[in-house]
């Protein structure tokens, strides 16, 4: 576990503005090009949480995924002209792209969590066994 240094608090904040940005980026992108447009914007959000979680670790990686969600889930709501980013009316095409980015993008930060600790670890690897240097059993 990584200390909670005024360093990591600077780190987390700059990961919730960059996590802000994307989800932003995200959602007016993601009806761009069907379905490529869905497709890198998620792509997006995976490549900056794993990217945050290699930089700082948990710390940057809660900041930037709290950065998503919050964007990812203001820009869903209807704005004050009645206008909507991520529709949800009659259109099924519409329906469905909104669909997969909202929970795509909560896939891909799950994901992202979920990557083995190994991954990012600066620690050597240990050397492996060289397979002569291993002695059989007797054989009777």
């Amino acid at each position: 576990m990584q200390p909670m240094t005024p360093q990591a608090f600077v780190r987390a904040f700059v990961a919730f503005l960059l996590g802000v940005v994307v989800g932003t980026i995200g959602t007016v992108v993601h009806r761009a090009v069907t379905p490529w447009g869905v497709v890198a914007a998620i792509g997006l959000v995976l490549a900056t949480a794993v990217t945050m979680r290699a930089w700082a670790g948990w710390p940057a990686f809660v900041g930037v995924a709290g950065g998503v969600f919050l964007a990812v889930m203001v820009l869903t709501q209807t704005g004050p002209g009645g206008d909507v980013l991520v529709p949800s009316g009659d259109n099924v095409n519409d329906v469905w792209l909104g669909g997969v980015w909202l929970g795509g993008s909560m896939g891909a930060l799950v994901l992202a969590a979920l990557a083995p600790r190994r991954w990012f670890s600066d620690a050597p690897r240990s050397a492996p066994v060289p397979p002569s240097s291993v002695v059989p059993p007797d054989q009777p």
